[in-house]
């Protein structure tokens, strides 16, 4: 059975890289449960190892870290829930592209208990939203905004890094770089879709979601 961790506060990014490294490596030796670690962490930029010097616009904003999880540059911050998710992906069927799909599938499901429609996109990581609340781009398309990230690690078939899912942070923060070097698109969060959804209310979505998406991951 996986193991739910909650904890309170700001959790210094350091600190929970290293956490997250010591138990993965515990799972890989059988010697701990898989986890899921929901957390906020202060706010800060992560650098992951697809990430371009140029989108790092305002390298003196917040703390940069370098995540060496896949992806580009995210931002991490109050108001935003992140997972961490320390899965045995070699128990698990050893398919990383089906792995990420459940987490992806994940997100989709916990943000559809708020009646949210998240979306994936060809080259395009994360979860995203249809704005047919704003204007249409130039090309008479609705706008699409990012409403979660993803980006894992392996290490000896066991996961670590995970997914953040934006509830209310100070989107201004996003500004600092170029989300996943996506420059054409937005970003938005639950209570900026006029939601007013509580930390609480997503974690308790996020344990009710979790069994069904990685039923066969």
């Amino acid at each position: 059975m996986v193991e739910w961790i909650t904890s309170d506060g700001l959790v210094p990014y350091p600190e929970a890289v290293a956490r997250m490294e010591a138990r993965a490596d515990a799972i890989a030796r059988g010697e701990a449960r898989e986890a899921i670690w929901l957390l906020e962490h202060p706010p800060l930029y992560t650098a992951g190892t697809s990430a371009r010097a140029a989108d790092l616009v305002e390298p003196d904003r917040f703390p940069v870290f370098e995540a060496r999880r896949g992806g580009q540059y995210t931002y991490h911050g109050p108001g935003q829930r992140v997972a961490y998710v320390m899965l045995d992906v070699g128990r698990r069927g050893r398919d990383v592209r089906r792995f990420v799909a459940a987490l992806e599938a994940w997100v989709i499901a916990t943000l559809a208990e708020f009646n949210v429609t998240g979306e994936i996109r060809a080259g395009r990581v994360g979860v995203w939203v249809t704005r047919h609340d704003k204007p249409l781009t130039a090309a008479g398309r609705p706008q699409e905004d990012k409403i979660a990230a993803i980006g894992i690690r392996l290490r000896k078939w066991v996961s670590f890094h995970g997914l953040s899912i934006n509830v209310d942070p100070d989107l201004d923060h996003f500004t600092g770089i170029v989300p996943c070097g996506i420059s054409e698109h937005g970003v938005t969060s639950l209570v900026d879709l006029g939601l007013p959804v509580s930390m609480a209310d997503l974690d308790t979505a996020l344990m009710r979601s979790f069994d069904s998406a990685f039923a066969e991951a």
